[in-house]
C-alpha cells in the first residue's frame, strides 16, 4: 500500500527497506554501515532507524520462512533547492546503495520499498485482508494521507518473494509485460545515451536501469521512476511507456490530433511496454490510473459529493452509498485519469493527454525531420535464370515443399497456408535431415497469466510500423529525436531497400555475411561472426545509422557459405548492446534465407527492424511466370494474379502472419516485439546462445557453433554437387513421403495398428511395438530408457489393465472437425473402458447422454449411423470442453458433464483460436453450435474471460458453481515457465491440469503454428510437477499429459515424470480408422473420419471395440514394463525420475544434448496418485446460491415448477450468483423444459459472473451494479439491472455493468439501465439485449440474437459478427467510423419487421428498467427512428427484419413483435 507522507513526515525523508531475516545480525552491521557511509557522502543526515512493528501471527507458512526484517530510516536532506531536487538526491542515494550491494554477499537480502519525502510503501507477501493487521502503523489514527494505492494480486509470472509484492515505488501494476526481455535489452542499450542536465553528469551512477532477476512490474517501475525523476510528469511517463492505440482513432483524429503527434514522436524513441495492464501511479503530488491499449483489465471509478475519487478493479469494494455518488465511469482501452493532490483538480482521459501533448511542438518536429519510406514497385521481371535460382534455393535450404506449400500458396492466396494434424516430425536437433537455424526456435505464447490478443477481429490495436535510424537521448526532447525513417511494415521489396540505402542521413553500410571454409570448418563460423561484429562496431562509430546485413551475391562460392542470417542479426544485435552502440543504428536483413512468417518473426525478434526477402520474392516471380501457373490460372484452378500481385500477396501473407505471431504472445506492436526474443530454443548449445541469442531459454543445450557451421555447409554444397537433382529436394518436413523426414504417424504405423486392433491380434500389436521401438529418434523421450534396482515380479502381481485404462483419456477433438461417427465411436469406447473421451469445442447432442437399450446386432435406432454397439453403451463425452468460442456451451451441457475442461491453449496452435471452415458447418453442426449452416466459425484467442489468472479462477468458480460434481481441468501447452503458470492454476482451484505437447493434432491450423509453437511435453510436465511440489500444491491437482502418445512406453515415461493421467489424440483416431491422409481441413477425408460430407462419412470403418482393443493392449504393455521394473502399480512409479536414464543412441548432429533437466527430481507428493485422483471435487465454499436453494419456497418452485418471488442482499464477494440455481434446473429439466418461474431481486453490488448460465423461467433483477461477465452463457430467462432509486448520478451516463457481458449467451433477455463495458455480447448467439452504451468491440463474434444500444459505444463494433442483428442510436453522427465493416453492412432501419423488433425491445427495456432514455425514444419515435443504424451480417440480409423488400403480411409482423 502506498501513501502520501505529507501529513506524517512533513520535514523528513523516510525510507522503508527489507533486510533478510535469516542474516539480520550481519545485515544490521554490514548493510547499515554501507547505507550510512553512502548517505553521509551524499550529504544526507541520518536522524535515526526504526524497526517497523509488525504482527508475525498473520503471516503464512511460506512467507514466514523468508520474512525479512522491515526497517525505516529517517534522513534530512539539506542543500537542495526544490522538492524535486530532494527526490532526485534520494533516488541517487538509493541507487548507489543498490549498486554497492551488488558486489556484496548480502546484496540479494536488501530491498528498498521506498525512499522518498512524498510517499511511503507498506507491502508484503501477505493475504490482502491482513495487511493492516501485519503493519501496526496502518492501525494508527495519526496516520493520515490524501491518497492511498492498494494492490493485491496473484504472483504467477514470478515465484513469490517479499520484494516483488505490490505496489512498487511508483506503480501498482495489475497485468503482465509480455515484451519484458526486449524492454530490458533496449533499456540496457540506451544506458550510454540517457543524459539529462538534472543529473549533473551523474547518470553513470544510476545504471543499470533494469534488473533481469526482478519482475516485469518492478522493471516497468524502474523505467517509470527514471523518466519521472528526470523531469517528466507521471502522466507523460505513462503515455510514453504504455501508449494507447491511437492509429485510426476517430476521436483523437478529429478532436485531439496533438495527442497523435505525441505518440508518433515517441514511437521511434521508446518501444511500448506491451501487455495487459491496469496501472495505478503516484509521485505524491499526482495520483492516477491508466489502462493498456487493449483494455484487458477492468477499471471502474466513482466520484462522490464530498469530492473523493475511487478507482478499483471491481465495484462493491468499498461500501459507498449510491446517493453520495455523483458520477460513475470506467477506464476503457488506453484511457487515463489523474488527480492533482495539491490543487484537488480531477483530469479525465482527453484532458490529461491534451495537456501533456501540448507541452512541446511535436507536429512541427515531426514535419521537420521525420520522413516516410518511399514506396517502390515490385520487380516485374526475373532477376535470375532458372538454373541460377535453383542453385540459390538449394544453397539457402529451400525444399520443394517450402516452395509449393508455403511460398506459392502465399503468392496465390495472400494468406498463410492451412494444414492439419500436428507436428509429428522430429525436433530439428534430433532429425537426420539438415534444418534451417529457424527450426531450432519455438514461438512463445500467452497462457493464463496474460492473454493472447485477436489480430483478426481486434487488429485496430496492432501495428507493424517501425522506424529506422538513430534513437536519440530519451531524457531530452527536441526535433532531432524525430529524425527517423518511418516504415509501414518490416517487409521490404528490393526497391524499398534501395530507397533506404540512398537516404543520405542514414549513412547506410552494407555488411556481407559469409564465412570462409577453405582451410577447415572448425572455428570458421565463430571467426566470421567476430569479424562481422567488429565491422558493425566500426561502422556505427563512424556514424552509420543503418546496417544492412546481406547474404546477396552475384555468384555463389563453394568455400564461402552464408552465415545463417538469424545468427548474424542476433550476433550483431547483442554485440552492439554490449558495447553501448545499439541505439545509434538500425539493422536490416537483406537475405535469401527468409520465406515463412516464422523466419520473419525470428529475425525481428532478435533485432532486425526490417527484412528484404529477395530470394522469396524472386521465387514468387518465377512461379507467376511459369507455364504451369499460367495454365492453372487460365483454367480457373487458381486465382489469376499479375507478377506484382503475386509478390504483394506474399508480403500481405507475411504481414498477417506476423500480426498473428505477435498476438499469440499478447503483443500489439512490432516495435515492442523487435528484440524481445519471444522464443524458446531447442537444440542449440551455450556458445551459440551466448553469441547471438543471449537471454533466451535453451534447456537441453545442443549444437555448437562448429556443428551449426557443418549444418549450414550441408545445404550450401548441394548447389555445387554433381549428384544434386535438377529440381529441389522434398525434405518431407510437412507431409510424409517415402525417403523424406520421419513422421511418427506414418502409413506403416497405421497399417500395423489397424491390423492389431481390428483382428485383436497380440502378435500384430507386438510388431507395432517393435516398429515404435526401432524407429529413428523422434521425440525427447526416445533418448530415455528405463532402469530399476528392483527385481522383476510376476505379471500377475501387477494391477489389472482395467485399473490402468481408467487413467486414459482421448484428446479434445471437436464434432465438426471430425465426423459424428468418429466422435461418437471414440466416446462409446472410452465409456466402455471407464476412461474419458473429450467433447472438444462444439457442444454435444443430448441424445448421446442416453444409455442404449435398443441395440440389435450391433445397431441402435437411437444412433443408427454407428455399428458395433452394445446395450448399456452411451456416447456421451465424460469431459466436456469449454473453449473460447463457447460453441454448444449451455447450462444443460455443463450440468451433464463428469469433468469440464477449460481450453486455454492447443498443442498444434497455442495462443490462437480455432477455425471450422464453412463447408464443415452442416445443419447438424450449426444446431449444436447455435450458428448458421455454411458460415465459417472462428473461435477467438482465449482472452475474453480467461485473460488473467484471476479471470481464469473466476471461470473455474463459474463451472464449479453450475456443476459442483464435475471436476474442472485446465488445458495448457508446454513452454518454459509453465511451472509457475501451473502453480497459479492450482491456486485458482482447478482439479486437473493438462500439459499438452507441441505435437498435438488439429483439424485446421496455419502451417507455421503447427511447426513452430509450443514445446515438448517432457519438459513442460517436468517443470509443472516440480513447481507444484515446491509450492505445496501437487496434492491439489491431477496432472494429465498428452501429445504424440502411442504406446505403454510413453505412458510409463510420463508417469515417471509425474503425470497421473495420459491423453491419446491422433492415435485414437488412427485406431478407429484414420489413415493419416492429412487433408482434414479440406472436408475430403477419404474414410469419413474428418468430414461432414454424408457420402464420405458412410465410408467410416470404425467400431468401438477397435479403440477398446488398442487401449487394452497399451495397458497390458504398461503392466509388462511395471513387472520388469519390479513395481505392482502405476502409483508406485509416478514422479520417480530415477527410473529413467539416458539411452545410448548416436545422434547425427550433436552429442551435446543435456537431458539432466528431465531427469531431475523435486521429491514425491505426500499422497499417492490414486488418492489425488479420487479426492472430492474442489468446491466454492459457502455461496449465496446455496442459501437461496435451501429456501423451502424456492426448492418447491423448482421441484414442482411453481412461481416464487424473493429479494436478496448481494455483495461483490457473491460471485457467479444464480449459476448453481441454473445448474439444478438444467440438470432436472434441460435448457427449455422448466415451466416454473423464479422471480429473484438482488440488491447491492454483484460479484463477477452475475446471472451466469440462466435458464428459461429465471427472472433475475439487480438493483445496484454489477462487475464483469454478467449473463455469461445465459440460455434463457430475463436479467435486468437498474441503479438504486436514490442514486445521485444520471443512470444513462453511468457504467452499471462490467466487461464481456453476455459472453456465449444462447438465449434469454438482458436489460440494463446504464452502460456496459468492453466486448459486450461477444459470441452471443441467441440472447436479446438493450443497454445504454458500451465500450469497444460490441457484438464481436456474434452469431445470433439481437442487441440494441441507446447510448454511445466504443470502436470496432460488429467485428466477426456472422449472425444476429444489432441496432445503435447515433444522435451525433459519430457511430459509422466505429464499425468494423469487414463482415457486417450498415443500414438504416427501413424494414417494417426491423422497426417492430427495435420498438418492441425498447418498450420492454423501458417497462422493466424505467429508462428515461428509452421513454424519450418511444415518445419521439418518429424523431429517433432515423437516427438508428442497423448492423446486418450476410446471413441475415434476407430476413424480414433486415430486408425492406421481404414479402410478409404486416399482420404476421405485428404478431411476431408481440
Amino acid at each position: 500500500m502506498q501513501f502520501s507522507e505529507t501529513e506524517m513526515f512533513r520535514f523528513l525523508e523516510e525510507g522503508v527497506f527489507f533486510c533478510s531475516m535469516h542474516s539480520y545480525g550481519y545485515c544490521y552491521m554490514e548493510k547499515h554501515s554501507t547505507i550510512h557511509e553512502i548517505f553521509t557522502k551524499e550529504g544526507l543526515e541520518i536522524l535515526g532507524w526504526r524497526r517497523v512493528p509488525v504482527s508475525e501471527a498473520v503471516v503464512g507458512h511460506y512467507a514466514k520462512i523468508t520474512m525479512p526484517s522491515i526497517q525505516q530510516i529517517f534522513v534530512k536532506v539539506t542543500g537542495e533547492k526544490t522538492i524535486e531536487d530532494v527526490e532526485r538526491e534520494l533516488y541517487v542515494s538509493r541507487r548507489l546503495v543498490e549498486r554497492a550491494a551488488e558486489s556484496e554477499a548480502w546484496g540479494d537480502d536488501l530491498y528498498f520499498c521506498s525512499l522518498s519525502s512524498r510517499t511511503i510503501v507498506y507491502k508484503g507477501m501477505l493475504r490482502s485482508e491482513v495487511l493492516s493487521q501485519f503493519y501496526f502503523d496502518l492501525q494508527n489514527q495519526l496516520f493520515v494521507s490524501p491518497f492511498a494505492i492498494y494492490h493485491r494480486r496473484y504472483s504467477t509470472n514470478t515465484t513469490p518473494r517479499w520484494p516483488l509484492a505490490q505496489p512498487m515505488r511508483f506503480l501498482g501494476h495489475n497485468g503482465e509485460i509480455n515484451t519484458i526481455q526486449g524492454n530490458l535489452n533496449w533499456m540496457r542499450s540506451r544506458e550510454t545515451s540517457l543524459k539529462s542536465s538534472v543529473w549533473h553528469g551523474r547518470e553513470e551512477e544510476l545504471r543499470p536501469f533494469g534488473n533481469p532477476t526482478a519482475s516485469d512490474s518492478a522493471n516497468l517501475d524502474m523505467a517509470a521512476e527514471l523518466l519521472m525523476r528526470s523531469g517528466r510528469s507521471p502522466e507523460e511517463t505513462l503515455m510514453i511507456l504504455v501508449p494507447e492505440a491511437y492509429k485510426n482513432h476517430p476521436t483523437l483524429t478529429i478532436k485531439y490530433p496533438e495527442v497523435i503527434d505525441f505518440y508518433e514522436y515517441y514511437k521511434g524513441q521508446m518501444e511500448a511496454w506491451d501487455g495487459p495492464a491496469l496501472l495505478l501511479f503516484s509521485d505524491g503530488r499526482t495520483v492516477g490510473a491508466c489502462l493498456d491499449r487493449n483494455g484487458l483489465r477492468p477499471a471502474r471509478f466513482w466520484r462522490t459529493k464530498d469530492d473523493i475519487l475511487y478507482v478499483a478493479s471491481e465495484v462493491g469494494v468499498l461500501g459507498i452509498d449510491d446517493a453520495k455518488v455523483i458520477s460513475k465511469g470506467r477506464l476503457g482501452p488506453g484511457m487515463m485519469i489523474s488527480v492533482n493532490l495539491e490543487t484537488g483538480e480531477l483530469f479525465e482521459n482527453t484532458e490529461v493527454k491534451k495537456r501533456v501533448a501540448l507541452s512541446n511542438p511535436y507536429r512541427k518536429w515531426l514535419d521537420e525531420t521525420s520522413r516516410a519510406l518511399a514506396k517502390a514497385r515490385f520487380e516485374a521481371s526475373l532477376s535470375f535464370e532458372s538454373d541460377k535460382l535453383l542453385k540459390f534455393q538449394q544453397a539457402f535450404g529451400y525444399s520443394s515443399e517450402d516452395i509449393q506449400l508455403v511460398i506459392e500458396s502465399m503468392a496465390s492466396q495472400g494468406k498463410e497456408p492451412t494444414f492439419c494434424m500436428g507436428d509429428d516430425a522430429p525436433h530439428a536437433v534430433l532429425s537426420q535431415k539438415s534444418h534451417l537455424l529457424y527450426d531450432y526456435f519455438k514461438q512463445r505464447f500467452a497462457q493464463v497469466t496474460n492473454p493472447a490478443i485477436d489480430p483478426l477481429r481486434e487488429g485496430l490495436v496492432m501495428s507493424l510500423e517501425v522506424n529506422i535510424g538513430k534513437r536519440e537521448n530519451l531524457l531530452e526532447v527536441g526535433p532531432s529525436n524525430a529524425a527517423q525513417v518511418r516504415l509501414s511494415s518490416p517487409v521490404l521489396n528490393e526497391g524499398e531497400l534501395e530507397n533506404l540505402r540512398e537516404d543520405s542521413a542514414l549513412n547506410c553500410v552494407t555488411l556481407p555475411v559469409f564465412f570462409d571454409i577453405r582451410k577447415h570448418i572448425e572455428g570458421s563460423l565463430a571467426k566470421a561472426l567476430r569479424e562481422l561484429c567488429r565491422a558493425a562496431d566500426e561502422a556505427v562509430r563512424a556514424g552509420s545509422q543503418l546496417l544492412i546485413l546481406s547474404d546477396r551475391t552475384n555468384e555463389l562460392e563453394p568455400t564461402r557459405p552464408a552465415i545463417p542470417i538469424l545468427l548474424a542479426v542476433g550476433a550483431v544485435h547483442h554485440h552492439l548492446i554490449q558495447n553501448g552502440l545499439r541505439m545509434r543504428v538500425s539493422i536490416v536483413a537483406d537475405t535469401a534465407q527468409c520465406f515463412s512468417t516464422h523466419h520473419f518473426a525470428c529475425l525481428v525478434g532478435y533485432g532486425a527492424s526490417a527484412v528484404c526477402p529477395y530470394l522469396a520474392l524472386e521465387t514468387c516471380r518465377q512461379w507467376r511466370l511459369s507455364t504451369k501457373s499460367v495454365n492453372l490460372m487460365k483454367n480457373g484452378k487458381i486465382p489469376t494474379v499479375t507478377i506484382e500481385q503475386a509478390q504483394q500477396n506474399f508480403c500481405k501473407a507475411v504481414k498477417a502472419g506476423l500480426l498473428k505471431i505477435l498476438s499469440k504472445m499478447g503483443i500489439s506492436l512490432l516495435t515492442s516485439y523487435c528484440g524481445a526474443q519471444i522464443f524458446e530454443i531447442y537444440g542449440l548449445g551455450k556458445d551459440v546462445v551466448d553469441t547471438a541469442f543471449r537471454g533466451s531459454v535453451s534447456l537441453i543445450n545442443g549444437l555448437t557453433l562448429d556443428e551449426l557451421g557443418r549444418e549450414c555447409v550441408s545445404f550450401w554444397v548441394k548447389a555445387f554437387s554433381e549428384d544434386t537433382a535438377k529440381r529441389l529436394e522434398n525434405f518431407g518436413f510437412i507431409q510424409f513421403r517415402q525417403g523424406g523426414e520421419y513422421h511418427g504417424n506414418n502409413p506403416e504405423m497405421s497399417k500395423l495398428l489397424h491390423k492389431a486392433v481390428r483382428e485383436r491380434n497380440e502378435s500384430a500389436y507386438a510388431v507395432y511395438q517393435q516398429h515404435l521401438a526401432t524407429r529413428p529418434v523422434n521425440v525427447l523421450r526416445d533418448l530415455l530408457e528405463f532402469r530399476s534396482e528392483k527385481q522383476p515380479i510376476p505379471l500377475s502381481k501387477v494391477e489389472p489393465a482395467n485399473k490402468i485404462v481408467e487413467r486414459f483419456c482421448t484428446g479434445g477433438m471437436s464434432l465438426g472437425a471430425i465426423s459424428r461417427e468418429t466422435h461418437e465411436v471414440i466416446a462409446v469406447a472410452m465409456n466402455r473402458l471407464g476412461g474419458k473421451s473429450n467433447s472438444g469445442e462444439g457442444g454435444e447432442d443430448p441424445i448421446r447422454w442416453r444409455h442404449l437399450t435398443d441395440v440389435v446386432d450391433g445397431y441402435s435406432p437411437t444412433l443408427p449411423h454407428l455399428k458395433g454397439l452394445q446395450n448399456g453403451d452411451t456416447a456421451t463425452s465424460a469431459i466436456k470442453q469449454v473453449a473460447s468460442g463457447r460453441f454448444g456451451v449451455t447450462p444443460t451441457f455443463l450440468a451433464n458433464a463428469k469433468q469440464l475442461e477449460i481450453k486455454i491453449a492447443q498443442g498444434a496452435k497455442p495462443g490462437e483460436g480455432g477455425q471450422l471452415p464453412g463447408k464443415k458447418v452442416s445443419s447438424y453442426i450449426a444446431v449444436l453450435r447455435n450458428s448458421k449452416p455454411g458460415v465459417p466459425l472462428i473461435s477467438p484467442p482465449p482472452h475474453h474471460d480467461i485473460y488473467s489468472i484471476e479471470d481464469l479462477a473466476q471461470l473455474i468458480f463459474d463451472l464449479h458453481q453450475v456443476n459442483p460434481k464435475a471436476k474442472v481441468s485446465v488445458k495448457l501447452v508446454s513452454e518454459a515457465g509453465i511451472g509457475t503458470v501451473a502453480s497459479g492454476v492450482a491456486k485458482a482451484n482447478a482439479d486437473i491440469i493438462q500439459i499438452s505437447g507441441h505435437d498435438g493434432g488439429t483439424g485446421a491450423s496455419p502451417i507455421s503454428s503447427i511447426k513452430h509453437a509450443g514445446g515438448p511435453w517432457e519438459l513442460g510436465l517436468t517443470e509443472s510437477h516440480q513447481a507444484l511440489l515446491r509450492n505445496g500444491l501437487r496434492e491439489r491437482v491431477v496432472l494429465r499429459v498428452d501429445g504424440g502418445f502411442k504406446s505403454g512406453v510413453d505412458v510409463l515415461i510420463a508417469a515417471a515424470m509425474g503425470a497421473d493421467e495420459y491423453g491419446f489424440g491422433s492415435v485414437a483416431m488412427i485406431a478407429t480408422g484414420c489413415i493419416m491422409a492429412r487433408i482434414c481441413h479440406t472436408n475430403n477425408c477419404p474414410v469419413g473420419v474428418a468430414s461432414q460430407r454424408e457420402e464420405l462419412r458412410a465410408r467410416f470403418p470404425g467400431v468401438p471395440n477397435d479403440l477398446v482393443n488398442y487401449f487394452l493392449y497399451v495397458a497390458e504393455e504398461v503392466r509388462g514394463i511395471l513387472a520388469e521394473l519390479g513395481y505392482e502399480k502405476l502409483d508406485d512409479v509416478i514422479g520417480r525420475t530415477e527410473l529413467l536414464q539416458p539411452r545410448k543412441v548416436p545422434l547425427m548432429k550433436t552429442q551435446h544434448l543435456d537431458l539432466s533437466y528431465m531427469l531431475s527430481s523435486a521429491g514425491l507428493p505426500k499422497w499417492s496418485s490414486t488418492k489425488i485422483r479420487q479426492q472430492e471435487v474442489h468446491n466454492n465454499g459457502p455461496v449465496l446460491d446455496d442459501t437461496i436453494l435451501v429456501d423451502p419456497k424456492v426448492a418447491e418452485a423448482i421441484a414442482e415448477e411453481k412461481v416464487v418471488k424473493k429479494t436478496v442482499k448481494i455483495f461483490n464477494v457473491d460471485r457467479a450468483t444464480c449459476g448453481r440455481i441454473a445448474g439444478v434446473i438444467a440438470k432436472k429439466y434441460g435448457d427449455t423444459g422448466f415451466a416454473g418461474q423464479l422471480d429473484i431481486t438482488f440488491v447491492g453490488s454483484a460479484g463477477q459472473s452475475f446471472g451466469c448460465f440462466l435458464t428459461p423461467g429465471m427472472n433475475i433483477r439487480l438493483v445496484g451494479e454489477a462487475n464483469d461477465y454478467v449473463g455469461k452463457g445465459m440460455a434463457g430467462g430475463e436479467l435486468v439491472i437498474v441503479p438504486a432509486d436514490t442514486a445521485g448520478f444520471v443512470p444513462e451516463e453511468a457504467t452499471i455493468a462490467g466487461n464481456t457481458c453476455l459472453y456465449g449467451a444462447t438465449g434469454g433477455q438482458f436489460f440494463a439501465r446504464g452502460k456496459a463495458g468492453e466486448r459486450f455480447a461477444v459470441r452471443n448467439s441467441l440472447a436479446e439485449a438493450v443497454v445504454e452504451g458500451t465500450g469497444d468491440h460490441c457484438c464481436e463474434y456474434m452469431t445470433g440474437g439481437c442487441v440494441i444500444s441507446l447510448g454511445k459505444v466504443g470502436r470496432n463494433v460488429g467485428a466477426g459478427m456472422t449472425g444476429g442483428l444489432a441496432y445503435f442510436l447515433d444522435e451525433d453522427d459519430t457511430f459509422v467510423p466505429k464499425v468494423n465493416k469487414e463482415i457486417v453492412k450498415l443500414q438504416r432501419v427501413l424494414a417494417p419487421a426491423g422497426q417492430l423488433q427495435l420498438k418492441r425491445l425498447i418498450r420492454a427495456h423501458t417497462e422493466k428498467t424505467g429508462s428515461a432514455k428509452g421513454n424519450e425514444v418511444l415518445l419521439s419515435w418518429e424523431k429517433f427512428l432515423p437516427q438508428f443504424w442497423q448492423l446486418v451480417p450476410p446471413s441475415e440480409e434476407d430476413t424480414p427484419e433486415a430486408n425492406y423488400s421481404y414479402d410478409q403480411p404486416i399482420q404476421e409482423l405485428v404478431a411476431q413483435s408481440t
